[in-house]
């Protein structure tokens, strides 16, 4: 091994990191006194309205918030507010507990200098109440503040408001804020909105979403309305720090989560956007003005407030069905590298070409000698049955961990109430990326071992590079076979499809350049899109669906742990 190459390796690989977790690609919080969107303003407004606890059952405390936020809106200078009051509403039964409320929502329009013409509106919209009662394990129910949900939705948009009204005199469309009241009890507000006082919404061509899944770690684009291609274009041109993968919206309509968004998506264009980060503080009394992340915060705002200002002074979105695309888009974000976007077209020829390109390089390398079929498809084979094993083993885990702690347990569902579960899950891939490095050293040893005798120079060399391209391309033929079944299936396949292409375009650079800085590239690129999109994934599904988690970590591990040896190497 190359010691100079291992210290390259190692710090590369300490550098992803940092970035894959937030160093460089999120914004750093603004204070008070900056001129643009400022975090730190927002905190003021979540400060208040976390104060008490202002859920569907705490009816005076929420009068105390909707007081405050129609206070605020008035001291923007909206030109209406308007409350809809909704009685007598009958929310879903929790735990044998149902809810009869009021409901009132707040909504705020703040027009164009030139009102004189009929003009569209861009509506911002988040929820204001807090969560009801949530019974938690070995402890009696609590019950949310509402800080992050969805104080952090009610307070960056005010400052959005703030900063839009700077440049009012260009504004071409209008603005629309609505704050809706009950949604934690199944959208009840915005559903009586939408069915009672449908005319708010008619002259509406772009709403964005405001949520919060726990307080801390990146705000990410999670959905979209269907057909999202003149959307994604507009977020792709303007949203600073993007952070989206496409596949998210194809989660989550499986998952049991909904927002006001899930109301009007299939009717009006638009964004919905979140924090992730952790499901422990989510809906509970950790939700609390101490628990906030003002870089959270702040990541709202870079991404929100260029959308808004791109789409308020542009005349081409005076057109109310501008943003209506006919297409879907797949895309996703690499920390520092930025937001991929491409048509649905477009992604299929890509990976044509990537799959083709992958085969003719395996046939080639096969016919000079540097890859033996059988061994590949022996380590595929391997790498397959190790994946069904990782599964199995990572949702073992979370039904251990669930005993333990005396919570529910659901396979590959929500599970909350789990203590240290991200521990118990960075921990558990560090164990299995440690026991695949060394059974993949075993099977190194043993390769090297047959060649004892051999009066071959540099025989065990070449066994052990042999060993390595053998185990390479093995992972790449899993991640070839799972690509191509998942964007058949789905139409998504880029967490298997993002290490193949890295790993065979590296590889045929090498080969053309013999230059070994294509392989650290590769590694790099795998690295920061595993350790990224595989944080948001175990944030957003929880331990209870560790075992997909377990499993693409290991499928990334088989494919870099043969590339680390090819970069390293004498």
């Amino acid at each position: 091994m190359n010691r100079v190459r291992l210290v390259v390796l190692v710090a590369v690989a300490t550098v992803v990191g940092m970035v894959a977790f937030g160093l460089w690609s999120r914004p750093a919080v603004e204070g008070i006194e900056h001129d643009g969107f400022s975090a730190e303003r927002v905190v003021e407004d979540i400060e208040v309205i976390s104060r008490e606890h202002h859920s569907v059952a705490h009816p005076e405390e929420r009068a105390t918030v909707r007081d405050y936020l129609t206070r605020r809106l008035g001291e923007l200078g909206a030109d209406t507010i308007k409350l809809y009051n909704y009685e007598a509403l009958v929310g879903p039964e929790n735990k044998h507990v149902v809810y009869t409320f009021d409901a009132t929502n707040i909504l705020a329009e703040f027009a164009p200098r030139d009102a004189a013409k009929e003009y569209t509106s861009l509506m911002l919209v988040a929820h204001y109440d807090s969560r009801y009662s949530q019974p938690m394990p070995h402890r009696d129910t609590v019950w949310s503040y509402g800080a992050a949900d969805d104080g952090y939705g009610v307070g960056v948009i005010l400052e959005t408001v703030a900063q839009a009204l700077k440049y009012r005199d260009e504004w071409q469309q209008g603005v629309k804020v609505l704050f809706t009241d009950a949604e934690e009890v199944g959208m009840m507000g915005m559903k009586a909105q939408w069915q009672n006082n449908h005319e708010v919404f008619d002259n509406v061509g772009l709403m964005i979403n405001l949520e919060a899944r726990g307080p801390y770690g990146p705000t990410l684009l999670f959905e979209t309305s269907p057909n999202n291609e003149r959307l994604m274009e507009l977020y792709a041109t303007t949203a600073d720090y993007p952070c989206t993968y496409s596949l998210t919206t194809v989660v989550y309509g499986f998952m049991p989560n909904f927002t006001d968004f899930t109301i009007a998506k299939d009717t009006i264009p638009g964004f919905n956007f979140s924090t992730i980060a952790d499901i422990n503080h989510y809906h509970t009394d950790k939700d609390n003005f101490s628990n906030i992340n003002p870089q959270s915060i702040q990541h709202y705002g870079a991404q929100i407030v260029p959308i808004v200002h791109k789409y308020l002074t542009d005349s081409t979105y005076s057109d109310k069905d501008s943003l209506r695309g006919e297409r879907g888009t797949v895309n996703f974000t690499l920390p520092l590298l930025g937001l991929f976007n491409f048509s649905m077209p477009c992604y299929w020829v890509i990976n044509i070409v990537v799959f083709v390109a992958f085969a003719l390089l395996f046939a080639f390398d096969t016919l000079r000698g540097r890859v033996q079929i059988r061994e590949s498809l022996g380590a595929a084979l391997r790498a397959l049955i190790s994946a069904i094993v990782a599964l199995v083993a990572g949702e073992l885990i979370a039904w251990v961990a669930c005993r333990v702690c005396d919570a529910e347990f659901k396979p590959f569902g929500i599970v909350q109430g789990i203590a240290g579960d991200n521990i118990i899950m960075a921990v558990s891939v560090v164990v299995m990326i440690a026991i695949v490095a060394a059974l993949y050293m075993r099977g190194r040893r043993g390769a090297v071992r047959l060649t004892a005798g051999s009066l071959r120079a540099n025989a065990g060399a070449n066994a052990a590079l042999l060993h390595a391209t053998n185990s390479l391309y093995g992972a790449l033929i899993v991640m070839f076979v799972l690509s191509l079944a998942l964007i058949v299936a789905i139409g998504e396949n880029l967490m298997f499809f993002i290490p193949l292409l890295a790993a065979t375009a590296a590889i045929i650079l090498y080969r053309t350049t013999r230059l070994r800085l294509w392989l650290i590239v590769a590694i790099a690129l795998i690295l920061l899109h595993a350790l990224s999109f595989l944080y948001a994934l175990a944030m957003a599904l929880t331990i209870g669906a560790f075992g997909a988690v377990l499993m693409l970590a290991l499928l990334d591990a088989v494919v870099i742990i043969p590339l680390t040896e090819l970069y390293t190497r004498k």
